[in-house]
């Protein structure tokens, strides 16, 4: 598309790529770039350097938004934590993201994943496999991640060929903003704009609550990963209710995955339990074959769940179920999600910092058997923090809970008195990092597991939960 002389306004610059990314694509198409953000300079200087630096020219609004810019501008990006009823884009001729910029010029084969928790696992994990396939001469081409996982698909656009794959993580607000979306090359009908060959959705839990009011319409943006999909696609979901709905509704085809056997007649896969390797079928009269290794390199039974939904993708995309296994249990994780970083005299940390709901450092809870020291803890988002007291609980009653110390914030103060309530003692809150890492290591035995897993967003001490994630690992290597 062409871009010259537009006025293009970006509404959000941000820190993670996204709107930083859309003005380095359209200022070097020519566009007339206004950048508005809420934040100030100080705040978002980082961002505004990388533009100077790239010889992206623009004018800034900080600190507040302007409505002549929206009225006069052809185009209008939007973050995606602008929520769609601002009344600033309801002002705005056309309105686009990253993301539909994006897709409306991919070349490439298109893999997209969503969920509440676990959707940058299996994202990750896709693209590791298929670079692996790459290396090992099966495919051709290569494999970019973008998306969600703070890498805007724009940053490698223009080197796509049609013999390359990618995988986008979406969030749900970045897929609420593609609802309805079509794209119409040389008149006709349009097209969806999203539409994924394949498309997996993770574990779907309470989030975002403060935004969305009600689960129905949080998970009624999850939908839209599926929306434009057709039989040549596949879908790839859990077997609780909402993954059931999703199968249901689909026009691809349905894969389920399950934690327990699925019974004859069924396609999709299982794990035969939670210290067993993963089965795939891709048809339901087709023979099981097993497609997730027994022992990965990340611990828990909800990674292993993560990895057997990549897998069914994997599958489906025409790998061999045996390289897709033991290209699997090579797989390392991520950064931020049950990460281990750092051992000093027999004690393991792990930076968790990505586990932004309590159902998330419920999970990382689950998934160790040895002694704990846990930080958690954070800024509320709403939420009900049950199910982080209830897996706490139950390591204290296994004996696998050695301390537990909260970080300072609104959601921690939210859950010391439900600590308190049943019967675990708590150290803090601290509101220095530092100290809150030489309180571990005090408590810390050799054996020991150190995790950061919060349960609760970062906005407080920290920019956000990778700001949180990346000082925390770097506290902890210099004070352990």
């Amino acid at each position: 598309m062409k871009y010259e002389g537009m006025k293009a306004v970006i509404m959000g610059l941000g820190l993670h790529g996204g709107g930083l990314e859309s003005a380095r694509y359209l200022g070097r198409r020519g566009a007339e770039l206004t950048i508005t953000d809420l934040r100030d300079e100080k705040v978002l200087s980082a961002s505004m350097e990388i533009l100077e630096n790239s010889g992206i020219k623009a004018r800034y609004v900080l600190g507040r938004h302007d409505e002549e810019d929206f009225k006069n501008a052809d185009m209008v990006i939007k973050n995606p934590a602008v929520k769609p009823d601002s009344p600033y884009l309801g002002i705005a001729r056309r309105v686009e993201t990253d993301i539909s910029l994006f897709l409306a010029e991919s070349r490439a084969r298109l893999i997209a994943v969503t969920g509440s928790k676990g959707k940058s696992g299996a994202a990750s994990a896709l693209r590791w496999v298929l670079d692996e396939a790459r290396k090992g001469g099966i495919l051709e081409g290569s494999v970019y991640l973008g998306g969600n996982i703070t890498v805007s698909p724009l940053s490698f656009l223009e080197t796509l060929t049609e013999k390359d794959d990618v995988v986008l993580e979406l969030s749900s607000w970045q897929l609420g903003d593609l609802a309805g979306r079509t794209l119409s090359r040389g008149g006709g009908e349009g097209r969806p704009l999203l539409k994924p060959r394949a498309a997996a959705l993770t574990a779907i839990m309470p989030d975002h609550q403060d935004r969305y009011g009600s689960m129905e319409a949080y998970v009624a943006d999850k939908r839209i990963i599926y929306a434009g999909q057709d039989s040549n696609d596949v879908t790839v979901a859990g077997n609780d209710n909402w993954g059931r709905s999703f199968l249901a509704e689909t026009k691809g085809r349905p894969l389920v995955y399950s934690n327990t056997p699925l019974p004859p007649g069924v396609g999709g896969g299982w794990i035969e339990n939670p210290a067993g390797p993963g089965f795939a079928r891709l048809r339901p009269s087709s023979p099981p074959v097993q497609a997730v290794p027994d022992a990965l390199l990340v611990p828990g039974v909800h990674q292993k769940q993560n990895l057997l939904a990549a897998a069914l993708a994997l599958l489906d995309l025409g790998l061999e179920s045996a390289f897709v296994r033991e290209s699997l249990g090579r797989y390392p994780g991520i950064e931020h999600r049950l990460e281990f970083f750092h051992e000093a005299g027999g004690v393991r940390f792990y930076n968790d910092s990505a586990a932004t709901i309590p159902e998330a450092a419920a999970a990382a809870i689950n998934a160790f058997d040895t002694r704990l020291i846990l930080l958690t803890g954070g800024a509320d988002k709403n939420l009900d923090f049950s199910p982080l007291v209830r897996a706490v609980s139950r390591a204290d009653a296994e004996n696998r809970l050695g301390a537990l110390i909260l970080l300072a914030g609104t959601g921690s103060a939210k859950l010391r008195p439900l600590l308190e309530g049943a019967g675990i003692p708590c150290c803090g809150p601290f509101d220095d990092l530092d100290k809150a890492v030489l309180a571990a290591g005090e408590l810390a035995k050799n054996g020991d597991a150190v995790v950061l897993s919060p349960g609760c967003t970062s906005f407080g001490m920290f920019l956000n939960e990778f700001d949180r994630g990346r000082k925390w690992k770097d506290a902890v290597k210099r004070l352990m």
